[in-house]
């Protein structure tokens, strides 16, 4: 018995120290890799740039451009570096640091060229690329050449490589140019067959957010506003490629059929075709186009490679603050109630960094950078009236439109006193909606009921049960009072009545050039001239951009490098296993699913556009 005891006290001895001696490994891996941060990240922050050898800045954009990465492109850097994590084509990169490089860089003396390798860009709204193609040119009008290399080129890819003043193609490559499009998920059919009860309440011809919720196809209206504005993004696509290379639209172009026509004579060699149309101006190797840029930049031995330094170990510096400061607030995102998350505009954080610059002596205009489909109206009227308190504390507020400023999006920019709109984005989608689900016949049809007592109607709601009559009918006057306010604070806004808005509402979606001649924005043009327009209200001849984001904490890079690590893995291996049909399907799903999830508002009242991104 003493012998059994003994064993058994040794088996939880040995278990014991055996939790320990893990428990001791675990954060001892933790600190060293905490340690290793610090150190890099001081390292990065503190050292002095070394001196660029002359040569190329090679455009190396892995990845999305957005206007607010999740995590700071240095603390990305410091983390790719570390982590190894294989996640480019989730990585985020900010617009205006790839503007701040390549501005620096045409007057940089040992930049005596630009490189465009695009072939792990994963794109960018319309808006942002036309300003990192702003940007190029600025770079080429210095007298610097710049060239686009790649073995084909996606529409994204190929739209930055048309400010080049060459492009190399491979002899296998291809120029991808087939038009965009917009598919969504419908689900009536599913909510029939599952026997989900949808309440749907909105306002607006147009607000076709809740459709798939009610028809398993797009309405007229829908089809009718969407293809106007899609075929406009499009035309505007061709004009600016086809202007860069001092070609027509009809040849960059020339549709499906003859696009076919054209391959066919050529035995399908898209290369030779994309020569011949003039979309690229020369066909060359990897080895030849490599020893063509020698011959311009040099040799490094080290790398063995033409002379370059990447996008991402350029180092730009800071410019020096002035006295007067020029705040610029992102809104880049979902807008969702509470604290700012990654990829969502936080209600509260959102309002607090735009009362912070109104309080702020030093600031003296703000500029709302815009990028956002909508979402809360609580949160978005939130973010309304603190811009709306800056205004009337007298600093100058203008709106930079990016990409989208939809429906939540231009609710936020009506106090504005100046707003400035890209040709190609997307905005208007003046309208509200909400949809509630319950379970009531879903749960019957499996033996489940719900009963109970209740003081009055309103206080018997439940996912469980029908939506009672009184509740509806109270929603649908939300939504109606939620529509009305949204247009007399545009047609204030705007100088119109509330009569004029409405013929341009209804949750109709606008460009900006059809915005600008709708009266709902200012001016066309880009973030410079929002700078300028803000600058010039405040009657400021110097001045600094201050911009308003929380920096990563450390953990927060820890954390976002596993999690990058993480899901630069799973969903591929996840993928793998899929049939290519099935994958895409999950994908989609995911990414509706993901749209549902960020639902929040208290009332459920959600000025939101859910289309204006899903642009293929």
């Amino acid at each position: 018995m003493r012998t059994l005891w003994r064993y058994i006290s040794a088996f939880f001895r040995w278990t014991w120290r055996l939790l320990n001696f893990t428990r001791s490994l675990f954060f001892n891996l933790i600190f060293i890799a905490l340690v290793l941060i610090i150190a890099g990240i001081w390292v990065q922050s503190s050292s002095t740039s070394p001196e660029t050898a002359r040569g190329a800045l090679l455009l190396d954009i892995t990845g999305v451009v957005v206007d607010k990465p999740s995590v700071s492109n240095k603390i990305g850097i410091i983390g790719r570096q570390l982590f190894g994590a294989n996640t480019d084509k989730l990585q985020e990169n900010s617009l205006f640091d790839i503007v701040d490089a390549i501005r620096q860089a045409k007057t940089d003396s040992n930049i005596t060229g630009l490189v465009l390798d695009l072939k792990d860009f994963a794109g960018g709204d319309q808006p942002s690329m036309q300003y990192i193609g702003k940007a190029l040119r600025e770079f080429r009008d210095s007298g610097k050449p710049v060239y686009a290399i790649g073995d084909s080129y996606s529409q994204g890819q190929y739209y930055l490589a048309s400010f080049a003043n060459k492009i190399w193609l491979s002899p296998q490559g291809m120029v991808d140019l087939h038009g965009f499009a917009t598919n969504g998920l419908y689900y009536k059919s599913l909510l029939d067959k599952l026997k989900v009860s949808t309440h749907v309440f909105r306002v607006g011809t147009y607000k076709s957010a809740v459709e798939p919720f009610i028809r398993d196809d797009m309405s007229p209206a829908a089809r009718e506003a969407d293809g106007r504005w899609i075929g406009e993004l499009w035309q505007n696509y061709l004009n600016t490629v086809a202007a860069n290379r001092q070609i027509t639209a009809q040849q960059l172009f020339p549709g499906a059929q003859a696009t076919l026509d054209a391959l066919q004579k050529l035995s399908g060699d898209t290369a030779q075709y994309a020569l011949n149309s003039k979309l690229v101006d020369a066909l060359a190797t990897p080895a030849q186009v490599e020893k063509a840029l020698t011959e311009k930049f040099g040799w490094n031995k080290k790398d063995k490679d033409f002379q370059a330094v990447s996008l991402y170990d350029y180092q730009v510096k800071a410019k020096p603050r002035q006295s007067s400061t020029i705040a610029v607030i992102y809104a880049s995102g979902a807008i969702m109630d509470g604290e700012e998350t990654p990829g969502n505009v936080g209600g509260d954080t959102t309002a607090h960094q735009i009362r912070e610059a109104r309080l702020d002596p030093a600031v003296k205009a703000i500029v709302l950078r815009v990028n956002s489909p909508g979402g809360s109206v609580s949160a978005s009227e939130l973010i309304r009236e603190e811009l709306e308190a800056a205004r009337e504390a007298g600093k100058p507020v203008v709106v930079s439109m990016g990409g989208m400023a939809a429906s939540g999006g231009y609710w936020i920019s009506t106090p504005a006193n100046y707003i400035v709109a890209n040709p190609s984005t997307l905005t208007g989608s003046i309208g509200i909606f909400g949809v509630v689900n319950t379970l009531e016949n879903s749960l019957r049809e499996i033996g489940v009921n719900t009963d109970g007592v209740a003081t009055s109607p309103l206080a018997d709601v439940s996912t469980t049960k029908a939506l009672p009559l009184e509740v509806q009918q109270m929603i649908q006057l939300s939504i109606e009072n939620g529509y009305q306010r949204f247009i007399n604070l545009v047609a204030k806004s705007r100088n119109k009545t509330p009569q004029q808005i409405d013929q341009i509402a209804q949750g109709h979606v606008w460009t900006g050039q059809d915005a600008k001649n709708n009266g709902l924005v200012d001016s066309l043009g880009d973030f410079d001239d929002a700078v300028a327009k803000a600058a010039g209200l405040a009657k400021l001849k110097t001045w600094s951009l201050s911009y308003y984001q929380d920096d990563p904490s450390m953990l927060d890079l820890v954390f976002s490098s596993l999690n990058g690590s993480v899901r630069a893995m799973l969903p591929e291996a996840i993928r793998a296993a899929l049939p290519a049909p099935l994958a895409d399907a999950a994908s989609a799903v995911k990414v509706e699913s993901d749209k549902l999830s960020m639902f929040n508002d208290p009332r459920n009242r959600y000025a939101f556009c859910l289309n204006c991104a899903d642009i293929k």
